[in-house]
């Protein structure tokens, strides 16, 4: 097996990713492309939970500032994780990678409940473990959610796979002279309030140290750097 810099990684993705140049939905031309990275890593040796967000469907903050209830929002929030959870499952499957979805919310016809043992079983067996459901309770978000089932499945590392780069001080998008860190520690992102993550899920990190790289999940090929031990994008720790 090549050498690898971890040997377990939680994989968190935003929903946003799969909706791929449509800005909304799910483009399964996008799945595939995202399939075929993870699969990249998976053929390393590397064992692979992963998590993915709502955004491309629907964000129950937003929601709720518009009128809905907050808990109805992060409910509908939570079952638009399983429809992006099944349909990466679909696309690595189709790739040659046996992958199971694990849902904290009960879903038994299309997902498996979240038992942790049951996730560690599939992981021990070279199964690639989606989770789904975000923590199954409102109010937290799937950043959290990351945070805590990649303490509890013993990763090394929680990566964050966005469409940008890493941390910066300000919005790159808006903000021409935005500062890039090659690296920042836990205290700085909440002193600073940078947003890469929401406050719970970096101080669930913090005492957990648990590192985290954000990077461009949209660059070819950076996955599989990161997981090498390649310095791309910015590392959170101590």
């Amino acid at each position: 097996m090549p050498k690898t810099a971890y040997k377990r990684i939680l994989l968190k993705l935003s929903g946003e990713v799969l909706a791929g140049e449509q800005g909304f939905g799910i483009d399964p031309k996008k799945a595939k492309e995202l399939a075929n990275e993870i699969k990249s890593v998976h053929a390393m040796g590397v064992s692979i939970g992963l998590i993915i967000g709502a955004g491309n469907i629907f964000r129950g903050m937003q929601a709720a500032s518009k009128g809905m209830e907050r808990v109805t929002g992060d409910y509908l929030g939570m079952l638009s994780t399983i429809i992006n959870a099944i349909s990466v499952q679909d696309a690595l499957e189709k790739v040659g990678v046996e992958t199971r979805t694990l849902s904290a919310i009960t879903v038994t016809k299309i997902a498996e409940p979240y038992i942790r043992r049951r996730a560690l079983r599939h992981l021990d067996k070279n199964r690639i473990v989606i989770v789904a459901g975000g923590t199954g309770n409102p109010y937290f978000t799937t950043d959290t959610a990351a945070a805590l089932r990649a303490t509890e499945l013993q990763a090394e590392v929680l990566l964050k796979g966005t469409k940008v780069n890493g941390v910066y001080d300000k919005d790159p998008a808006v903000h021409s002279d935005a500062i890039h860190f090659k690296e920042i520690s836990y205290s700085d992102v909440l002193s600073k309030n940078l947003r890469v993550m929401d406050l719970t899920a970096i101080t669930l990190c913090k005492e957990n140290s648990l590192p985290i790289r954000v990077f461009n999940i949209n660059q070819s090929g950076d996955l599989k750097k990161v997981v090498e031990g390649d310095k791309i994008g910015t590392l959170i720790r101590g």
